[in-house]
């Protein structure tokens, strides 16, 4: 039925000019502001060219769950450079995070690692290789 749709993910943020500068200029990602007053919007433009709808909501409750993955080819890397650009790994104890935050093992992805955008949604950096 909708197996040729252009579909698209979104999420709930509590502050849009936080996720627009977050997603822009930490992430660097395109993002493209529509709208206006109460009808303001995001649209995150993906490097797999899907776009993300982000959309303010007064009361706002963080996911709990991961609403991106970044697949990343060094995550190494990618944590350091979240980490200079003023971004923290989240730690997650029963995963076994080394001290960069990033969980190593056979089992699953070899690396990842998360992190929150500033409504405390979680993404993650992973890498498969």
């Amino acid at each position: 039925m909708f197996g040729q749709s252009q579909a698209f993910s979104g999420f709930s943020v509590d502050d849009l000019g936080k996720a627009r500068q977050f997603y822009g200029e930490t992430l660097g990602l395109q993002v493209e502001e529509t709208g206006q007053g109460d009808m303001r919007m995001l649209t995150i433009k993906l490097g797999s060219g899907a776009g993300v709808f982000v959309y303010p909501k007064d009361d706002h409750t963080p996911a709990s769950f991961t609403i991106l993955n970044f697949p990343v080819d060094d995550i190494d890397a990618a944590v350091d450079g979240l980490a200079q650009r003023g971004v923290s790994m989240e730690h997650y104890p029963e995963f076994g995070a080394d001290d960069k935050g990033v969980v190593r093992g056979p089992e699953g992805p070899t690396a990842i690692a998360w992190f929150k955008d500033p409504a405390g949604n979680v993404l993650s950096v992973i890498q498969e290789n």
